[in-house]
């Protein structure tokens, strides 16, 4: 691997899409983008912004990491279609990321900046007909979140069966609370702030350069969005 390959980072699993570029580990800049569902509008607009606005072409990237679900069907989809054609067009190698894990990551920024204690989260996705996506981290000695709850559908009472009421709160964040946050009040059960719930391209980046430390490249033939249900197809 390069040792400050040129990366674009993108986000498009949520309600408000975003994307980064960066070099090796450092983060240029992201641009988050006017409004939610605008993923197909403003992408490739805001990349080629970015690009320019620091001197650099597409055929440089050398790295795409993605968001790559659960989330927006349609938006997983942008991402992995675009990483896709990176890599035919320019061999670009491709990290997809856990939506989840990178959602999880916003509870470093608001340990720091809040100056909370937060040991247990939980991260809510909507996955609509009533149900959610859902997975829970530990906060480690060695300062990470790991997960102790692999990424499951379920629905608020399936999940408040499994996490409230236990001897150590767990706190949550994520899109899905944005309309259910009463589905979720409980004994132990605790919110981030809203401004901490959406997934972010500077995340993504920050997840897709340990894996790629570690040489954890996607395969880009059998690359697919992270859906955990497939997706509804709709008669005419």
């Amino acid at each position: 691997m390069a040792l400050n390959p040129l990366i674009l980072a993108v986000e498009t699993s949520g309600r408000l899409g975003s994307v980064a570029i960066a070099v090796g580990r450092q983060i240029l800049a992201e641009t988050v983008f006017s409004g939610p569902m605008r993923h197909s509008s403003e992408i490739f607009p805001a990349i080629c912004s970015l690009l320019k606005r620091f001197g650099k072409n597409p055929k440089q990237i050398e790295h795409i990491y993605i968001s790559v679900g659960p989330g927006s069907f349609t938006g997983l989809r942008i991402a992995v279609s675009i990483a896709k054609i990176m890599h035919l067009a320019n061999n670009v190698k491709i990290e997809a990321v856990d939506t989840l894990d990178v959602i999880a990551a916003n509870a470093d920024d608001y340990i720091r900046q809040e100056k909370t204690e937060v040991e247990h989260i939980a991260v809510i996705l909507d996955a609509k007909r009533g149900q959610f996506y859902t997975a829970g981290y530990k906060f480690t000695s060695e300062g990470t979140w790991k997960k102790v709850f692999p990424d499951s559908l379920m629905t608020s009472s399936q999940f408040l069966d499994r996490f409230a009421g236990k001897a150590k709160p767990v706190w949550l964040l994520g899109e899905g609370l944005v309309y259910y946050t009463d589905k979720f009040k409980a004994e132990g059960i605790y919110f981030l702030d809203k401004r901490y719930w959406n997934p972010r391209a500077e995340k993504v980046h920050m997840l897709g350069w340990k894996m790629a430390c570690a040489d954890q490249f996607a395969d880009p033939i059998t690359l697919q969005p992270k859906y955990l249900r497939k997706p509804e197809v709709k008669g005419r």
